[in-house]
């Protein structure tokens, strides 16, 4: 028997990060730029950004922040005042030094006019912010200030990878500011649950939530939170942060205020984001060796109508037969707001729309031609499983909403047994050894998952482990655990925590 053909080549099991990236070319979703590094977002993969942009801004604005916007230049002084956050990204900095070209002579151009002070494209805001905040702020009256930016950052990756790392990046950054410790930590740590509250409902991509270890931490940051999901190559992936900054920014900036007491104090700080890598994360999470598997809730098309036109007697009358079913569909409320459907009417071949359509990842794909519109029915087929049936045309309507919370469902269940089956409590390094070592070391298979094993070393062990296995500590879980002995040091230690190989 021959093997089964697939849309995408290599499958994931031949080739996963090349097949990852042929899928983002047959979903046309994004390419690589003229500017190294850089990405260029097409409209499927950009109107998906879009979709979790508009949900998340809006459980931004459920829990009480505000939109603004701050510079893309900070001056290099800016950076300078907080000693870890400089030294944590000095090495992915853009710098800009002149403020203009002129004519070389030779008929090119040459940068003229050097700047005072360099100024760094933002690779993150908190200095920037911190700035602003300093002039802000002046009673206790003023906190908490509660703002999050929707913009672009650069950091200076050497090895890049479409929406999963790239020189240039989307991204949202919350900057909050607080009278007191214990307020900025509760917003630490709600950020925390926004971010895996959206990713397990929204993108149903199950997450463990926990506090990364010293050696992983945001740079000035006291504490980084973090949510990490399993793709289907067993890595993690950090889907999202949330940093309690304590008074080390607030110092760095002059964010203080007169407290109730009357006494002059630093603010205390967070800082919280995602990124266009959450893309990459779904892509990884769900898809499969014919293309892109979206969730409906984000998905940019939910229901492809593909009217199949070329044997019709009258193509019009089939025509309007999809517009029926398309506006009674768009009369239904889905995740919010109206099922978003589209009519493909192109000229193409009817296979050849399928299969498109089918690397896109579109939820639930619908034929119609002539004998559909006698018998009052539609061809229907979903993505996530492949089932195919002739459906009525009115049961159809009636249960589209329905349908698209079962594939919703049932992405999600698929991506929380995934993670089950590759997650292994470890409990000698005899056996994290084994769980992490390939069976071919030169095109390592698919292999490892997550290693929940105790550990009790300091962040110079933690290194060697990383150089010597490839494997980093993911995040300690905020859930409870039992206590134990870390199997590398001897050491006690009062829970296990996540290992694994990551993005």
């Amino acid at each position: 028997m021959g093997k089964a053909k697939t849309a995408i080549t290599p499958t994931r099991v031949e080739d996963y990060p090349e097949w990852y990236q042929q899928v983002i070319k047959a979903a046309d979703m994004a390419e690589n730029s003229p500017v190294r590094g850089c990405m260029v977002i097409k409209p499927w993969g950009y109107t998906l950004w879009e979709n979790i942009q508009r949900v998340l801004d809006g459980m931004f604005k459920d829990t009480g922040h505000v939109n603004a916007y701050f510079p893309l230049f900070i001056p290099k002084s800016f950076l300078e005042r907080e000693a870890k956050h400089v030294d944590g990204f000095a090495k992915e900095c853009a710098v800009v030094t002149h403020s203009r070209l002129v004519d070389d002579g030779q008929g090119g151009l040459k940068p003229d006019g050097e700047l005072e002070e360099p100024l760094i494209v933002r690779p993150t805001s908190e200095t920037i912010i911190g700035a602003s905040y300093a002039k802000w702020v002046q009673s206790y009256r003023d906190l908490p200030i509660m703002i999050n930016q929707w913009a672009n950052v650069v950091r200076w990756e050497m090895r890049t990878r479409l929406f999963l790392r790239t020189a240039e990046f989307l991204w949202q950054e919350g900057h909050t500011a607080h009278a007191t410790s214990e307020e900025a930590m509760i917003e630490t740590r709600q950020m925390l649950d926004v971010y895996a509250d959206f990713a397990e409902n929204w993108m149903a991509m199950p997450v463990i939530k926990g506090e990364k270890t010293e050696g992983e931490r945001f740079p000035g940051a006291d504490h980084t939170y973090s949510i990490e999901a399993m793709m289907q190559d067993r890595k993690a992936l950090q889907a999202g942060t949330s940093h309690f900054l304590g008074q080390n920014f607030a110092k760095g900036c002059g964010i203080q205020f007169l407290s109730e007491e009357g006494k002059q104090e630093f603010a205390w700080t967070t800082s919280w984001g995602v990124s266009t890598r959450l893309v990459g994360g779904l892509i990884m999470t769900h898809s499969d060796d014919d293309g892109l598997v979206l969730p409906p809730k984000l998905a940019p098309k939910q229901v492809i109508i593909l009217p199949v036109l070329h044997k019709a007697e009258d193509p019009n009358a089939i025509l309007e037969y999809c517009d029926g079913i398309k506006k009674e569909l768009e009369g239904q409320l889905f995740a919010g707001r109206a099922i978003q459907v589209e009519i493909d009417k192109r000229d193409l071949r009817g296979g050849d729309k399928r299969w498109e359509w089918v690397k896109k990842g579109a939820p639930i794909i619908l034929e119609v031609g002539p004998r559909d519109m006698a018998n009052g029915s539609v061809f229907a087929f979903r993505r996530d499983t492949g089932e195919k049936a002739g459906v009525n045309r009115d049961e159809f309507c009636a249960t589209a909403v329905n349908r698209l919370n079962e594939i919703q469902d049932n992405l999600l269940a698929r991506a929380k047994a995934h993670r089950e089956e590759n997650t292994r409590e470890i409990n000698s390094k005899e056996e994290f050894i084994e769980f992490f070592t390939p069976e071919n070391k030169d095109k390592p298979e698919i292999h490892g998952g997550f290693a929940m094993a105790h550990w009790g070393g300091s962040a110079e062990d933690e290194d060697a482990l990383a150089k010597e296995y490839k494997v980093t500590i993911r995040c300690v879980p905020l859930a409870d655990g039992e206590p134990g002995v870390c199997p590398f040091t001897g050491n006690p230690s009062p829970k296990r925590v996540v290992f694994a190989k990551s993005y």
